[in-house]
């Protein structure tokens, strides 16, 4: 009977006994990063013009019909991620590659194009050989809408021909 009474005493010390364990925390860190970047989701458009100089038999026919060129505008769509993201224009001239024998001719039309997203514009002109200034466009997405304007023959007559000119725009997500 003692070591019945001893046993259920041990029993109910250790039932008792305070338990020492501890728990205990481990980290993980976990990171990432997202470089900046823009890019344009439909990057390429084309504005079609058709005849670009005035029909008729008095002194304007043939030369440049301004408002076949001037208005015009396509629609580029893209994004940037980059709260210092800027964008900027090239406008190269409409060009002709038949050459112009007199003086009266030209096969060069020259015209100013801007862009505009995330309501900032950028433009440049093809009388300027430097690309037009960079402008902060920020982090956006959505429309850059390519407009053309002032559109220029130095008055003289067009050369028969096809014309073709391109404006590049720039997205670039600048730190």
């Amino acid at each position: 009977m003692f070591k019945l009474t001893m046993a259920a005493a041990v029993s109910l010390a250790a039932i008792s006994a305070p338990a020492f364990a501890q728990s205990s925390t481990g980290t993980v860190d976990v990171s990432g990063s997202v470089e900046g970047r823009c890019l344009f989701t439909v990057p390429s458009e084309t504005i079609t013009l058709g005849e670009l100089a005035l029909g008729g038999v008095d002194g304007t026919a043939g030369r440049l019909d301004t408002a076949k060129v001037d208005a015009q505008s396509a629609t580029l769509s893209g994004w940037c991620n980059n709260a210092a993201a800027t964008m900027k224009v090239e406008a190269l001239a409409l060009t002709n590659s038949a050459a112009a024998s007199s003086a009266a001719f030209t096969n060069r039309i020259d015209f100013t194009a801007s862009a505009e997203a995330n309501s900032v514009t950028a433009t440049d002109t093809t009388t300027d050989a430097a690309v037009g200034a960079e402008e902060d466009v920020g982090m956006f997405s959505g429309d850059v809408v390519v407009t053309l304007a002032s559109a220029d023959a130095a008055g003289k007559l067009l050369v028969a021909g096809d014309y073709s000119g391109q404006v590049l725009v720039t997205l670039a997500p600048n730190f």
